[in-house]
């Protein structure tokens, strides 16, 4: 047996709407939640697609990865790896499911879902991959930062509200701040890093948007 007490979600797929293929989905569901069960699992979720396994954009799909790293679920049943995706796809979800450190288990495998030396080799370089991205994103930011400071920007001086003993993103929008470091020579990619370094929770489209705004207002003026 499988790991005991513990919660886990259902996923079921069929590739169209025949009505073939929705008994096969009531099946699935049916011999899911009683395989899961028998394992001493507590089921939490069942989601259900009638979509192709190659689209990502399946509405059961995206409600179940949403479900699973908010409720933290550590544990996915499905009938065989096959219908959480296919090719490209199917290995997309599958990095998703490590990345909340949820387990798979599939009926054909009675267990845990078990990959080929390939897909697991690949997921090793897609989580090396992200790693590598995390930290060259941060590096950017500290990089923004001590620019931002070189050109004598000083944002202890300049930005109101400062500090943030929650650890929560900030979602206001200092335009005055904006303002000063496009005048520095910043583009709005470095200063939407600069400003997230800062704790505001913002994006390039957002400083361009909030920038185009206050230009078109001080020329209505």
């Amino acid at each position: 047996m499988i790991n005991k007490q513990q919660s886990a979600v259902i996923y079921c797929r069929v590739s169209t709407e025949k009505e073939t293929q929705s008994s096969s989905l009531e099946r699935q569901q049916e011999e899911l939640t009683r395989y899961a069960k028998e394992q001493g699992y507590n089921i939490k979720g069942i989601f259900l697609d009638q979509h192709s396994g190659y689209d990502v954009e399946r509405d059961g799909l995206l409600e179940m990865l949403d479900f699973i790293k908010e409720e933290k679920i550590p544990a996915l049943f499905v009938q065989d790896e096959t219908r959480l995706g296919r090719g490209n796809a199917r290995m997309a979800v599958l990095h998703l499911l490590q990345k909340t450190e949820t387990d798979v288990f599939s009926m054909r495998d009675a267990g845990p879902v078990q990959l080929n030396e390939m897909d697991t080799m690949l997921l090793e370089i897609l989580a090396i991959v992200e790693e590598y991205q995390r930290r060259i994103h941060n590096a950017k930011i500290r990089r923004g930062m001590r620019r931002a400071v070189e050109k004598g920007y000083r944002p202890e001086n300049n930005l109101s509200n400062r500090g943030n003993p929650n650890g929560q993103e900030r979602k206001e929008v200092p335009i005055e701040e904006i303002i000063k470091l496009r005048n520095k020579g910043f583009t709005f990619e470095e200063i939407a890093m600069t400003l997230r370094g800062l704790g505001f929770d913002v994006s390039k489209a957002t400083v361009h948007r909030r920038y185009r705004e206050h230009q078109e207002k001080v020329i209505g003026e």
